[in-house]
């Protein structure tokens, strides 16, 4: 099954309360089979049509071209939202709203009102991660060269999330000049690969696997001077962090809940706690309320990072406010990654060995979450916080703070 087969105009979605109806109308469509999804690795083509036909994939098109314009608070919360619903599927478009950041910082006018018409009518970017092979994920072999007639584009990218199902496959080339630009090249374009060799234990149908290049011509109408970036505050990295961030909460959120439905309905008290109901232990009880609190801690630390984002959007962007959004997020990340994992490995403890049959099919939860969690390693986030509060040092800016 393909996209083309399957493709439809898509609805316009014209507000933030909108955005997040849609999102939870979804939600509960995608989470009945998630699960089957995952064990038989079935990929998502139908449901990423109903998602792009639903119009969410406009929603941070700017009112002035026709788009929602809504808030990074609501994109946080839509990605949230999917994700406890089915991750892997939630994860796909993370690239689709990280690139579109991108274009609206860089792009000319004329290219606005391309890209914003085409994922307004329901078109998917996809993305081309970093290159394969390379010990630096900020090292670049794809070339950008310039044949006999036009500009060609060759190179090997890996965890290129969301390329399979995409319109356009945006990536990162170095140009004739030796400078960084993003180019823009469409799904099906001659010499585009796109190789399903995607095998983790989590995510499993994010089909996050290579995408090779051989002299694919390039329209220069789709090149992006993303070279600017590096002497330019921005917050295209917090943007892209709250979307990672915000996809491990909704994992943490779908154990939790399993969790607590599993001890309600399924779970065995032991035999030492002296009550009928495993929902009765005060163990159980003591755990379920810790889970909560760190769950609601996360939470709340997300959406602040989400207000204080859109709080700075607003003004003039400096050094010393793109530090402050990369804080912000990096705080976020902290208790979003933490509370994906501690829920999802509390799971099995609470609710007992027959939590662990395969038909539950609970351990996608933890899966999922050791997984995603790995994008970018926590450990370093505690060092930018301490370093930030403790130094008054600026965190590196790119795409992973």
């Amino acid at each position: 099954m393909s996209h083309q087969a399957l493709f439809q105009e898509a609805a316009l979605i014209r507000s933030d309360a909108e955005a997040l109806e849609v999102a939870r109308r979804l939600a509960a469509q995608f989470a009945q089979e998630a699960g089957l999804r995952d064990r038989e690795r079935r990929l998502p083509w139908a449901e990423l049509a109903q998602y792009s036909a639903s119009g969410l994939g406009g929603i941070t098109v700017p009112k002035a071209y026709g788009g929602a314009g809504v808030s990074l608070l609501t994109l946080s919360q839509v990605f949230r939202i999917l994700c406890a619903a089915d991750p892997s599927l939630g994860q796909i478009p993370q690239n689709h709203f990280a690139v579109l950041e991108v274009f609206r910082l860089l792009a000319t006018p004329a290219q606005l009102r391309f890209i914003y018409s085409e994922v307004l009518s329901g078109r998917r970017l996809g993305n081309a991660g970093p290159e394969k092979g390379q010990q630096s994920m900020l090292q670049l072999s794809t070339r950008l060269q310039r044949g006999a007639d036009r500009l060609r584009l060759s190179g090997q990218r890996f965890y290129s999330t969301g390329a399979l199902f995409a319109d356009w496959i945006p990536t990162r080339a170095k140009d004739e000049s030796g400078l960084t630009v993003q180019v823009l090249v469409p799904r099906h374009a001659p010499g585009v690969e796109v190789i399903d060799d995607w095998s983790s234990f989590g995510q499993r149908t994010t089909a996050s696997g290579s995408v090779r290049f051989e002299q694919v011509l390039v329209d220069e109408a789709h090149l992006l001077p993303v070279w600017q970036l590096a002497d330019r505050p921005n917050l295209t990295g917090p943007v892209s962090q709250l979307i990672q961030a915000s996809i491990d909460a909704g994992i943490a959120e779908a154990a939790l809940r399993d969790a607590i439905l599993f001890v309600r309905e399924h779970a065995r008290p032991w035999l030492d706690s002296g009550v009928a109901r495993a929902s009765d232990d005060p163990f159980v009880i003591h755990a379920i309320g810790r889970l909560q609190i760190d769950l609601h801690a996360a939470q709340e630390v997300l959406d602040n990072a989400a207000r204080t984002l859109d709080r700075l959007l607003a003004g003039d962007i400096s050094d010393a406010i793109s530090a402050e959004a990369s804080i912000a997020v990096a705080e976020a990340k902290v208790l979003t990654t933490e509370i994906a994992l501690q829920a999802s490995e509390k799971l099995f403890e609470l609710a007992g060995s027959s939590a662990t049959r395969a038909r539950h099919q609970l351990d996608r939860h933890w899966r999922n979450a050791r997984v995603h969690t790995l994008h970018d390693p926590v450990r370093w986030k505690y060092h930018a916080i301490g370093q930030y509060h403790l130094n008054g040092a600026f965190p590196a800016r790119h795409q992973w703070n």
